[in-house]
């Protein structure tokens, strides 16, 4: 049922996720979900308490940003998502906002704009995972380039749900600010740049049974690094009285209190088709370490029959096994990947100066997989093709969510979302990083590509790509 403006209903479930939807299409701006967790003051205690696209756990991890996806269980072209583990929620929490901003354009031009709150499953409540809780739909949006949707609070000892449906007019950093959060803002425009991009390589193959994958005739050996390292406004009446607004000056954190590093940063680039690349060197992160993560949801297709009920039972308890792998090529003419398999990590203190961090076998790690490249070298990295193959557990990436985002220690963060897969395919291009003439450039590839018969994912995206390497069948 649609909630009403003001109205509150009361939530059972321990953990719940958190949807705003909204239709994409010609015109029509960027949606990022966010969270603010206040004490009964109306503030938050610090910038850690601050919970979107470019800081996306709390320290407490009772609150995540889990990023674009295209569908949704609730409705919707596309959604960003929230998750809250409400029993975990330190005590002098008493409200956690939640705001979603229009990055490019007002909401004004955002259709179909809403929150849906779920249960999200086990941890002692006492609904049913899957189920809406609560669900609005402002009506009344225009030049608002953010909104505050809604609100979880606590009323004694138990927590609610209220509609709020507030707008602001100065973005994110403006309601950010109302609320205590130091936003530190970028001088220069962290924009995607409209480089040319140089064709891709030709389509894709014909499809054919999956052989076993591919790692190098000389794998790189692994190496375990250290990685480096206006006041508050009451929300409108309800059945509950609304909380009282903030005092004007932040609060002094308290001891207790999850500390930040300093200000925020709001910018971020998001890579379209229509603006596929961007210059890293512009943005400033051409040092430090680069985190790339591929986050994802699915619902992937299984097989038929007796093997596929089997798979999918398997499924619901592990999903499917998706590697993060990458190719590198480095300024020497030294040629690699990075995988899991052949136990290829990688390093980050000497060549090829990238580090797989780990392999999620079953899909239940919550931050996906991540590579990790070392910019400090990137006078010795030539070209980096990151890509993402299905190891077992599924036959092609139909129904596959997924955002990729690259986080430089230094410089706006980058991400983009995977277009829908329709073709049979086992392995995809995700993101192509270069060195041009000294500027390092990341293009978005995001393309599915179908192995030809007897050939494996890796040797796909090889003879894809040219990198023209030697390949092995390897299994972890």
């Amino acid at each position: 049922m649609t909630m009403r403006k003001g109205a509150n209903v009361p939530v059972a479930a321990a953990n719940v996720r958190i949807e705003i939807g909204w239709r994409t299409g010609a015109g029509v701006p960027d949606v990022d979900a966010s969270a603010l967790l206040l004490t009964e003051r109306g503030r938050v205690r610090s910038d850690a308490d601050f919970v979107f696209y470019n800081q996306p756990r709390h320290p407490s991890q009772t609150v995540r940003h889990e990023g674009h996806r295209q569908g949704g269980p609730a409705g919707g072209a596309h959604v960003d998502a929230l998750t809250v583990e409400l029993t975990g929620v330190e005590p002098e929490i008493d409200r956690i906002v939640v705001a979603a901003s229009a990055d490019g354009g007002t909401f004004g031009q955002v259709p179909g704009l809403y929150i849906s709150v779920t249960d999200a499953g086990p941890g002692g409540g006492q609904g049913t995972a899957g189920t809406e809780i609560a669900r609005f739909e402002p009506a009344d949006a225009g030049p608002e380039t953010a909104f505050l949707l809604g609100e979880l609070y606590r009323r004694q000892g138990a927590w609610k749900f209220r509609a709020v449906g507030q707008g602001y007019d100065t973005g994110l950093a403006g309601l950010a600010t109302d609320f205590g959060i130091s936003v530190d803002e970028p001088a220069a425009d962290a924009g995607p740049s409209a480089a040319a991009a140089p064709p891709a390589p030709g389509g894709p193959a014909g499809p054919g049974a999956p052989p076993p994958p591919d790692m190098p005739a000389a794998p790189t050996l692994p190496d375990a690094p250290t990685l480096p390292g206006p006041p508050t406004l009451p929300g409108p009446p309800g059945t509950d009285p609304a909380p009282p607004p903030g005092p004007t000056p932040p609060p002094t954190p308290s001891p207790a209190a999850p500390q930040s590093s300093g200000p925020v940063r709001l910018s971020k680039v998001t890579l379209t088709k229509e603006s596929p690349s961007v210059s890293l060197t512009k943005q400033g992160g051409t040092s430090g370490a680069m985190r790339v993560n591929l986050n994802w949801t699915t619902q992937i297709d299984q097989p038929k029959g007796l093997l596929g009920k089997f798979s999918r039972a398997m499924g619901a308890l592990t999903g499917p096994d998706l590697d993060l792998c990458a190719l590198y090529e480095l300024s020497d003419g030294r040629k690699g990947v990075v995988q899991a398999l052949g136990n290829s990590f990688g390093s980050l203190h000497q060549p090829p100066w990238i580090h797989l961090d780990g392999d999620d076998r079953t899909g239940a790690v919550e931050t996906g997989e991540n590579l990790t490249i070392n910019l400090d070298h990137t006078a010795q990295l030539r070209r980096i093709l990151i890509f993402v193959t299905i190891y077992e557990g599924a036959r092609s990436f139909a129904g596959l969510h997924a955002t990729v985002t690259l986080r430089p220690q230094h410089g706006a963060p980058v991400d983009f979302s995977l277009d829908e897969c329709t073709v049979p395919s086992t392995v995809c291009a995700l993101a192509l990083i270069t060195n041009d003439n000294g500027e390092l450039m990341v293009r978005r590839e995001a393309r599915y590509l179908v192995p030809k018969q007897g050939v494996s994912p890796q040797r796909t995206v090889d003879q894809e790509y040219g990198w023209g390497m030697q390949w092995t069948p390897g299994r972890k």
